[in-house]
């Protein structure tokens, strides 16, 4: 299980991660709102721990932003030291799954973080859908028309961002940073991998589905401009 935990308090955000690292979960961690939002909208993670005050961009913006316009589900735990029953329902209203007033016990987040696992996860598996095009994320099956598909895993991590941002283009920066972090290689390497994907998904079957949006990006959808 792979947790993004955003907090700009150095030792909390120290503690927690070492916490629940000791819990089995591989942690990633942000200590403002606007690196909280490109972890969040550009890798996968099964829930987000968010505290509330932030700098660049506080937690129920950024909430606000992953839901409406990164179109993502990822659950969200709030933390804050706001405890008046508005608060918390701005918490709810922009997409918060569960909210937690510190000072808290450590734990009790795992417990919250253990049932809203449990919750969002009883609905059924993870699949990504785009048009006939499906991308099951625990098994990470990908199939076409009912048709299986060998998808190695550098093309695995641009479907997820390419399908999960659909019918929106993602941006060759967004792609990088899901296959290389903060560390892109100097040479092209983004367009050799999604020409390989694109032969993957799109060279067997009659209409394409991946599209260039040239001096942007790539977008997964029905229609559209490609290269």
């Amino acid at each position: 299980m792979r947790l993004l935990v955003v907090e700009d308090n150095r030792d909390i955000l120290a503690n927690l991660a070492d916490y629940l690292a000791l819990k089995g979960y591989e942690v990633d961690c942000a200590q403002d709102g606007l690196t909280g939002l490109h972890l969040a909208a550009t890798q996968h993670y099964d829930l987000i721990v968010l505290d509330v005050m932030l700098p660049g961009m506080d937690g129920y913006s950024l909430c606000q932003r992953l839901r409406e316009g990164e179109r993502r589900e990822t659950p969200v735990i709030m933390l804050t030291a706001r405890d008046a029953l508005d608060d918390r329902l701005q918490g709810f209203r922009t997409g918060a799954d569960d909210y937690l007033t510190k000072p808290f016990a450590l734990p009790e987040l795992a417990a919250r973080i253990e049932a809203v696992l449990k919750r969002t996860r009883a609905g059924g598996r993870r699949l990504l859908k785009v048009a006939d095009l499906t991308y099951d994320l625990d098994t990470l099956e990908v199939t076409r028309a009912g048709q299986p598909l060998k998808i190695g895993p550098f093309a695995l991590k641009l479907l997820a961002v390419l399908m999960q941002k659909s019918p929106a283009v993602a941006t060759r920066e967004a792609l990088e940073a899901a296959l290389w972090g903060d560390a892109p290689p100097d040479s092209d390497s983004l367009r050799s991998h999604i020409h390989t994907l694109r032969q993957q998904i799109d060279k067997p079957f009659p209409r394409p589905l991946l599209h260039t949006v040239h001096g942007v990006g790539f977008r997964l959808a029905d229609g559209g401009e490609t290269e």
